[in-house]
């Protein structure tokens, strides 16, 4: 099997789970290749993502590790046997930066979705004129090409909150967000009535922290919070000037799923949340 140049998100996470599974069981790399009858260079490539692993395999070295977790293990077992080429996304590849197509991926996996936003609308809230808005602000400009596919991406990313599998949508979004007029009055009413009118969905839960709260907690985070099919494939999502951060150790997650909480604890109720974004529609 030949080395993957460059590994998914989600392939360097299956490695990523059995690292930390070794590495509770206080066993090396080196025991871990021996019962493999393998180089300790191909364990360190399954590790990284830049290698696959069998299930037989996998199922091997979770009793060698003595895991008995059986739900990730069966979990861990499913993304061996997904194949590069089968999502949407992939159509994008070559064309977009792989981080979306990462993203794409996890948005598709995950159980429940739970998102902060300061000073944005939430990308699967978005329509597709402020997200051209968006797109076209970025600086050095976009070639026309990849802005299209860009806009066509994030609109096809909302597949995940339709359908029989649509994923519960949890949005805690501040005022400044709703006050921002990119695009001008028009595409801003349009996007905010739009995006009123999803908060109603039973599972898109919408709340808003008005500029009138006192509470300064998680000042300036946004951030994207994937619940995976088990607690140990969560992810965070977090953008940075650099591009898309992924994060997903237990204190990492545990400070996200905190942050969360708190912010959405100091937002309007839904209702009350709605009515406040009809309420800056009508001063547009």
């Amino acid at each position: 099997m030949s080395l993957r140049s460059t590994p998914t998100a989600r392939q360097e996470r299956l490695g990523a789970e059995l690292r930390r599974m070794r590495q509770a069981a206080g066993v090396t790399a080196r025991d871990t290749a021996r019962l493999l009858g393998v180089d300790p260079a191909k364990v360190s490539h399954i590790e990284a993502g830049r290698l696959g692993i069998s299930e037989e395999r996998l199922r091997r070295l979770a009793t060698f590790y003595s895991c008995g977790d059986s739900t990730l293990i069966d979990t861990l077992v499913a993304i061996t046997y997904e194949q590069r080429g089968q999502g949407w996304w992939e159509a994008y590849r070559g064309i977009l930066p792989a981080s979306l197509l990462d993203l794409s991926e996890l948005e598709h996996h995950a159980t429940r979705l739970r998102t902060i936003q300061i000073t944005h609308i939430p990308g699967l809230l978005q329509t597709e004129a402020y997200a051209r808005t968006i797109f076209g602000a970025a600086m050095p400009p976009l070639p026309r090409t990849e802005l299209e596919a860009r806009v066509s991406h994030r609109m096809e990313r909302q597949r995940v909150l339709s359908g029989r599998r649509a994923s519960p949508y949890e949005v805690v979004i501040h005022e400044a967000a709703l006050r921002m007029r990119f695009g001008g009055r028009r595409v801003v009413r349009e996007q905010l009535t739009t995006m009123a009118e999803l908060g109603e969905r039973p599972d898109i839960s919408l709340r808003v922290i008005p500029f009138a709260s006192e509470a300064h907690i998680g000042s300036g985070h946004a951030m994207l919070y994937a619940c995976g099919p088990v607690p140990q494939l969560d992810a965070v999502q977090v953008d940075a000037a650099h591009g898309m951060v992924l994060l997903d150790t237990e204190p990492q997650l545990r400070k996200y799923r905190h942050l969360f909480d708190a912010m959405q604890s100091e937002a309007l109720g839904e209702a009350e949340s709605r009515a406040f974004i009809h309420s800056v529609v009508r001063e547009l």
